[in-house]
């Protein structure tokens, strides 16, 4: 018996949108290990602004490092949806998500209509 992925979204999409997916896991997991650690932590002298300085540097980093994780965990989930054929559901209409969607955002959860209800749900 098929899956009601199978019914909903080409092959050839699903395809694609896996080699992106592993395109952006290697592209985030290269930034992370490229930007391991925060600017300047070892240095704590300097005057009252050099110290403010170094802190919002690092908070910037810190915020940057947590996009990127939560980016990683969006990609991570996304192929696992794939693996187990739950790929290109929308989470609120149930429905399949529009092609170019999701060749654009190979990782969203929801479709144009999911996402337009979420949002004014959230309001």
């Amino acid at each position: 018996m098929a899956s009601k992925n199978d019914m909903r979204i080409p092959k050839k999409t699903i395809e694609q949108c896996k080699e992106k997916l592993l395109l952006e896991k290697e592209n985030i997991l290269n930034t992370l290990k490229t930007n391991g650690r925060p600017p300047d932590t070892d240095e704590r002298s300097g005057d009252f602004g050099d110290q403010n300085n170094r802190a919002m540097n690092e908070h910037q980093w810190m915020l940057f490092q947590n996009r990127l994780r939560k980016q990683l965990l969006e990609v991570e989930s996304a192929l696992s949806r794939i693996e187990s054929n739950n790929f290109g559901v929308c989470e609120e209409t149930e429905n399949p998500i529009e092609t170019p969607r999701l060749l654009a955002i190979p990782w969203t959860r929801l479709s144009i209509e999911g996402a337009r209800l979420r949002e004014s749900s959230l309001k």
